[in-house]
């Protein structure tokens, strides 16, 4: 179908003027929709939700059906005693009441609103964004705290569930050829080889806190990165989460470990100069006082506890992730050159060393807070 005859199924008021192709998101084929009518002009995102990394689209629908009526209600009943308007997409339902449509091919495409009046960056511009941005997972995370998980079904089983991001590793170091003529031949694999192995029992954090009831799983976004936080144009608050397709049953501290690893390093995760790869403390800081103040009501004290941890295990999975994709053939990251992934995993594991160096200063902020 065409991407016009698509947004013909959905119940959109108006007269569409504009269909464009939208953001650079890697994942789901995005399109911008715009109506007008003589009053008004609404805009929506339509999107095909990609069932090669999604393998039941349809269950991705249903979550976001779930996750959106629970929110939209604890919104609406809080708008009043809220310091801004704190938003989130909605589903726009087809002419015939549905959450999407199927093209020819079988694949599920859906429309949502756009939030408006917002951006998003691809890197922390400032402390005072970092603040906003820990302001926005703290409150998304609060909002989503008494959800129910078994609601949810888990769009990709085994996401950030580090021992078997190790299990994998060892696989392909025990079975892969390729992966012991990579470490035989270069000092510099070898020497990440060494890193993972000196901090192996790191993978159980998480899992192990749970088995002891430490840490309750609850529900996490599982993307937090900067860009899918979206901040006010007017009044540069934090405003909305977006991108809610791997929201799934998991702990709260593995996503304020992996947007504190990508927000706060602004080095970025291809960077040349290991030098240059460092957790910046001031971003980190104010990224910690706007997600306390938004989530600090819901933590126990075990799951504040933690904090630390999650930012220094983040860092490592990561690594693991990018150094085992190498040793394996880059078979699931993309790369433009052969060692890209190795520089990857380099940048990770540098920058979990320069966590480790702050933790008695990362430990004594967060107890502060």
């Amino acid at each position: 179908m065409k991407v016009t005859e698509l947004l013909s199924h959905f119940d959109v008021s108006g007269q569409l003027v504009l269909a464009q192709p939208f953001g650079n998101g890697n994942i789901n084929d995005t399109y911008l929709a715009v109506y007008r009518n003589t009053f008004d002009e609404t805009q929506v995102i339509l999107q095909r939700v990609n069932k090669k990394v999604f393998k039941k689209p349809e269950d991705i629908m249903a979550n976001m059906h779930v996750l959106c009526n629970h929110c939209h209600r604890k919104l609406e009943r809080e708008a009043d005693s809220s310091d801004r308007v704190w938003q989130m997409p909605r589903i726009v339902q087809t002419k015939d009441g549905k959450d999407f449509v199927r093209d020819e091919k079988g694949d599920v495409w859906r429309v949502i609103t756009r939030v408006l009046s917002a951006h998003a960056y691809d890197t922390a511009q400032s402390p005072e964004h970092a603040m906003e941005c820990g302001a926005a997972l703290g409150h998304f995370h609060y909002l989503v705290s008494d959800l129910d998980p078994k609601k949810i079904k888990d769009p990709l089983p085994g996401f950030h569930i580090t021992p078997l991001y190790l299990k994998a590793y060892d696989k392909t170091i025990d079975r892969g050829k390729h992966a012991k003529a990579l470490l035989s031949g270069s000092t510099e694999a070898r020497r990440l080889a060494k890193f993972i192995e000196e901090r192996r029992t790191l993978a159980t954090f998480f899992t192990d806190g749970v088995k002891r009831g430490d840490l309750k799983v609850r529900m996490f976004h599982g993307d937090p990165k900067v860009n899918n936080i979206m901040i006010d144009d007017f009044t540069g608050k934090g405003t909305a989460m977006i991108d809610l397709d791997t929201v799934a049953p998991g702990l709260v501290q593995v996503d304020f470990g992996d947007a504190i690893r990508s927000i706060c390093n602004p080095a970025g995760e291809e960077a040349s100069n290991l030098n240059e790869v460092m957790l910046n403390e001031t971003l980190c800081a104010a990224f910690c006082k706007g997600y306390m103040r938004e989530a600090r009501e819901f933590m126990s004290p075990a799951d504040r506890e933690s904090l630390y941890d999650s930012i220094r295990l983040l860092t490592f999975e990561l690594g693991l992730r990018f150094f085992q994709d190498y040793l394996a053939g880059d078979v699931y990251f993309k790369v433009s050159h052969p060692e890209q992934n190795l520089n990857r995993a380099r940048v990770q594991f540098r920058l979990c060393e320069s966590v480790e160096a702050r933790e008695h200063s990362i430990r004594h902020l967060l107890a502060s807070l």
